[in-house]
C-alpha cells in the first residue's frame, strides 16, 4: 500500500458532522453541550480538589475515584473542542493528525476508564469480602502501581492505531458520521485494504473492555454471594449500598458503548441519528453523571464537599 506523501497528507482534511437537517438549530444546539462541558469540567476538578486537600479521603476507592476524574476530564478536553466548533463555529474540518490524535485519545482514556471501574469493582469485592485485610492488600503503593500498569496497557494497545491509519490513502468523501474522530469511521473512509485495522481494531476491544466487563461481573456475582452468607439483612444491605454509585458508573460507560459497538458492525440500515445520539451519550455523559453520583451517593465524600464551600 504506497502511503500518503507529506504534501497530500498535511493538506488533506476529514469532514466532521452534527446532527443532520438541524443545521438552523446549531447555535441553540450549542448550549446544552456548553452546560455539559463546564459541569463536567466543574465537578471533576472539585473531586480531584476534595480527594488532594483531605487526608482522610486518602483511601484505594478516593484514590480510584480520582484517577475516573482525571480520565474523564480527558475525555471532556478530547471530545468537546470540536463539538462546539461545529455548533458554535460551523468549523467542520479536521487535518489528519488532528483527527489521528483525537481518536488516539478517546480510545485509549476509554481504555483507561474501563480499567479504572475494573479496579473499583476488585476494591468493593476486597471491602466486602475481607473487610479486616483491606488495608493490607489496598495499600496507596498497591493501588498506584495497579493503576499505572492499567493506563500503559491503554496507551499501549491504541497507540498503534493512529500509525495504521496514517499510511492509508484515503480517497472517498471523507464525511464522518460524529462530532469527532473514532477509528472504526475513520478507516472505513480508506480506499486501501481495512483487514488488518479491522481485525486489531475488534482485538484491542475485547482485550480491553470485553474483558473488564465479564471481570467487573464476576466480582459483583462474587459480591452478591458473599452478602448472601450475611446473617444480617441490615448489613447485607449496608454492604450492597457501597456498591451503588460504582454500579451506576458502569451502566452509564458500557451501555452507550456495547449500543454503539452493536450499531457499528451490524447496524448498517439503523438511523445515522440514533448513531450519533448514542455517540454523544457514550463520550459526554459519564463524565457529566460520575462526579454527581459519587457525590450524592458517598456520604463521606458529599460532607467535605459541603464543608469545603461552605469555609
Amino acid at each position: 500500500m504506497s502511503p500518503l506523501n507529506d504534501t497530500k497528507f498535511k493538506s488533506a482534511m476529514f469532514l466532521l458532522t452534527g446532527l443532520p437537517g438541524q443545521e438552523y438549530f446549531h447555535l441553540w444546539i450549542s448550549i446544552p453541550f456548553c452546560i455539559m462541558y463546564a459541569i463536567s469540567i466543574l465537578g471533576n476538578s472539585v473531586i480531584l480538589f476534595i480527594v488532594k486537600t483531605d487526608p482522610s479521603l486518602h483511601e484505594p476507592m478516593y484514590i480510584f475515584l480520582s484517577m475516573l476524574a482525571i480520565t474523564d476530564l480527558g475525555l471532556s478536553v478530547a471530545t468537546i473542542p470540536t463539538i462546539l466548533g461545529i455548533y458554535l463555529f460551523k468549523s467542520r474540518e479536521i487535518s489528519f493528525n488532528a483527527c489521528f490524535a483525537q481518536l488516539f485519545f478517546i480510545h485509549s482514556l476509554q481504555c483507561i476508564e474501563s480499567s479504572l471501574l475494573l479496579l473499583m469493582a476488585f476494591d468493593r469485592f476486597i471491602a466486602i469480602r475481607d473487610p479486616l485485610r483491606y488495608a493490607s492488600i489496598l495499600t496507596l503503593p498497591t493501588t498506584a502501581k495497579m493503576g499505572l500498569v492499567f493506563v500503559l496497557r491503554g496507551v499501549a494497545v491504541i497507540l498503534p492505531l493512529p500509525f495504521l491509519l496514517r499510511h492509508f490513502q484515503y480517497c472517498r468523501a471523507n464525511v464522518l458520521s460524529h462530532s469527532y474522530c473514532l477509528h472504526q469511521e475513520v478507516m472505513k473512509m480508506a480506499c486501501s485494504d481495512i483487514t488488518v485495522n479491522s481485525i486489531y481494531g475488534l482485538f484491542t476491544t475485547l482485550l480491553t473492555m470485553g474483558l473488564d466487563s465479564l471481570l467487573i461481573f464476576l466480582s459483583y456475582v462474587m459480591i452478591i454471594k458473599t452478602v448472601l452468607s450475611v446473617v444480617s439483612h441490615s448489613e447485607c444491605l449496608r454492604a450492597l449500598n457501597t456498591c451503588v454509585s460504582h454500579l451506576c458508573a458502569v451502566l452509564l460507560f458500557y451501555t452507550p458503548e456495547i449500543g454503539l459497538s452493536v450499531i457499528h458492525r451490524f447496524g448498517k440500515g439503523s438511523s445515522p441519528v440514533l448513531q450519533i445520539l448514542l455517540g454523544y451519550i457514550s463520550l459526554l455523559v459519564p463524565p457529566l453523571m460520575n462526579p454527581i453520583v459519587y457525590s450524592v451517593k458517598s456520604k463521606h465524600l458529599r460532607v467535605r464537599i459541603i464543608r469545603a464551600f461552605v469555609k
